[in-house]
């Protein structure tokens, strides 16, 4: 695979990583693509690096950077969702104790 096409895959992997954060059920699946992205970019910067293709740096590196955004984006949402459901089972709680 050359230094290009690991570029192209990083970013349409950092792109479905990023939009795949905002449809419901797909957000559970996301977090690969977007790592995918993470590895995919830094295998293209690191070939890029050693003088394989340097016209497709620029595609690696935002691959690598929409991927550790949607990283990002996925854990904060899944620490929200986690919020919300401890706080429904204290309010759950609460309720049945009355």
């Amino acid at each position: 695979m050359t230094a290009k096409n690991m570029s192209i895959t990083a970013l349409v992997c950092g792109i479905v990583g990023i939009a795949g954060s905002f449809i419901p059920y797909v957000d559970y699946i996301a977090p690969l693509a977007a790592i995918a992205g993470i590895v995919f970019g830094a295998l293209a910067l690191k070939r890029i690096k050693n003088g394989e293709d340097t016209d497709s740096k620029t595609l690696a590196l935002v691959g690598f950077i929409l991927g550790i955004v949607s990283t990002a984006f996925s854990v904060l949402m899944l620490a929200c969702a986690l919020c919300a459901v401890c706080g429904l089972a204290v309010l759950a709680g609460a309720a049945g104790s009355f």
